[in-house]
């Protein structure tokens, strides 16, 4: 296996294009878009499992210093009670610690790391079509076009192409009954230092903000909305009167909220948020899944952009140690499969209190800092942010790899579907 083929020049495509590099596989990036998409996206945090994995890579130094430190989390209820601080594991060795960045800072840095390494992305490559031929795979553009590989990687996202070729069967997106939006202002006086986020279960709807180190305060909101909106319906309504709706659904609760959103120009980018459990294969021959084409995890989690990162590392791992890529395909499903799984259930159940309106949201305040005072522990988040790689470590045997996995799966999939 020489060179793969792959498609979607985001944050995954770069990632694995690094990250196949590192073992020896060429890679070439087709991006359907014509030109690149520096603009595109609000900001994200990346916590420390997704910036150990691009440690691997010697790529998390760019991605940390493109944003800021965030390494604390307290949540609220809105009627102002704290409900306690979230741990977010433990720093790296260099001292390095989650941060949060804008999304097109994230795109930018990644894509640059990859072209200071030599792989070349070429744009305006709207795949149309799969076929394997022999030992080898070729993509089909619908540009007439076509390009010829070991490998195929569907790194196309949540409306991956790739994804309807390996199942036409598999799990689409789903709408998780809430709308995001946020900003920046630096109209305000910050009441709090930086380095924490503040997130608030509101009576209406959640709240989150946090301090970046030259004053500014980065906000953003999780609204209910029980049926999902299309664009138009979302851009129908003016930044005004948006404005407006936020103001209302934060009166009332004990928070920088309606500070924050009287203090930001109101140019609103609207987003329904999804989530989307894997499917039950994540190849077929010599094609696979990374990121968002394989799973979706709703912005809920803090995971999306730390999972592909994981994806990557861990499918070139595989790839270096098996032979054949049906058994490279096979061994990442196992390693990504049941953590995946556990990512999305958990961010479900953090949706659910974000959602939660009526009695629902009166059980919640009830329930909230019970659950809290139980399970909000170091260790009970140790699975999560201080998951580490050993990229050098040869692939366990098929089966002792993710010991425990197969016992686990079934109800994954359960809970997340």
């Amino acid at each position: 296996m020489t060179h793969a083929l792959i498609i979607g020049g985001g944050i995954a495509g770069s990632v694995t294009a690094i990250a196949l590099q590192r073992v020896g596989i060429d890679a070439t990036v087709y991006e359907a878009h014509t030109t690149p998409a520096h603009e595109v996206g609000a900001s994200m945090g990346i916590s420390l499992n997704g910036l150990a994995a691009l440690r691997t890579l010697d790529a998390h130094a760019a991605v940390r210093d493109a944003g800021f430190p965030v390494p604390r989390g307290d949540m609220w209820l809105g009627n102002g009670r704290h409900l306690g601080a979230q741990d977010t594991g433990t720093p790296l060795p260099d001292g390095t610690l989650p941060v949060v960045i804008r999304r097109s800072d994230l795109y930018a840095v990644l894509r640059q790391e990859a072209i200071r390494r030599g792989v070349p992305i070429h744009h305006g490559k709207r795949l149309a079509g799969v076929e394997h031929r022999g030992g080898r795979v070729a993509a089909l553009f619908d540009d007439g076009t076509e390009a010829v590989g070991d490998l195929l990687i569907g790194a196309d996202g949540i409306g991956s192409t790739v994804r309807s070729h390996v199942d036409p069967r598999a799990p689409r997106p789903r709408y998780v009954g809430l709308i995001g939006t946020g900003g920046i202002t630096s109209e305000i006086t910050p009441t709090s230092e930086p380095g924490t986020m503040h997130m608030v279960f509101g009576r209406r709807a959640f709240f989150a903000s946090m301090v970046s180190p030259d004053g500014g305060v980065w906000w953003f909101v999780n609204l209910p909305r029980a049926h999902e909106p299309s664009g138009t319906d979302l851009t129908a309504i003016t930044g005004p009167e948006w404005q407006q709706r936020l103001l209302r659904a934060f009166t009332g609760d004990r928070s920088p909220a309606v500070e924050c959103i009287r203090a930001t120009t109101p140019d609103y980018t609207w987003f329904p948020m999804h989530d989307m459990p894997p499917p039950r294969r994540w190849h077929r021959g010599r094609v696979v899944l990374v990121g968002d084409a394989a799973h979706v995890t709703s912005p809920s989690s803090g995971q999306g952009a730390s999972m592909a990162f994981e994806d990557a590392v861990q499918l070139a791992r595989c790839l270096r140690d098996r032979r054949y890529p049906g058994d490279a395909f096979r061994a990442y499903q196992q390693l990504r499969d049941g953590r995946v799984g556990k990512v999305l259930a958990g961010a479900r159940q953090v949706n659910r209190s974000k959602s939660a309106t009526g009695v629902g949201r009166v059980l919640r305040d009830v329930t909230f800092p019970l659950f809290m005072r139980r399970f909000n522990t170091p260790r009970a988040f140790a699975w999560l942010y201080d998951y580490r790689i050993d990229f050098d470590r040869p692939v366990d045997d098929a089966a002792s790899v993710g010991r425990g996995t197969r016992r686990v799966l079934a109800d994954v999939r359960r809970r997340t579907r």
